[in-house]
């Protein structure tokens, strides 16, 4: 993963509202929630959900698609599972580790 995408994620995710929509997507998996859904459960306005949302898609960790009259968004698991790669890539200090490695998530495209 590009370090500099690497800041984009971990600064979408330095927000307390920010990091409860992109939790509520991984729960929700690949089919996502209708953003009026994610403002209703975590009862953020829909502005302010909106901003967030974009902040969230620019750091690539949301993905949205538009269905009739509604927009629906998912987590985007690669990013979630690059991003986890990245921050474990040297641990250890190159030795075996005894750290097991994450299980796969329901979004991988594997």
């Amino acid at each position: 993963m590009d370090t500099n995408l690497v800041v984009r994620v971990l600064g979408a995710l330095a927000h307390d509202s920010r990091l409860a929509i992109f939790r509520a997507l991984v729960v929700a998996g690949p089919n996502g929630l209708a953003a009026g859904d994610i403002a209703q459960k975590l009862a953020v306005s829909p502005s302010s959900l909106s901003f967030h949302l974009k902040d969230l898609s620019h750091a690539e960790l949301v993905k949205g698609r538009q269905e009739g009259r509604f927009v629906y968004y998912s987590a985007n698991f690669d990013a979630m599972n690059g991003l986890i790669g990245f921050l474990t890539e040297n641990c250890c200090a190159g030795e075996a580790c005894e750290i097991a490695p994450a299980p796969s998530c329901c979004g991988d495209s594997k």
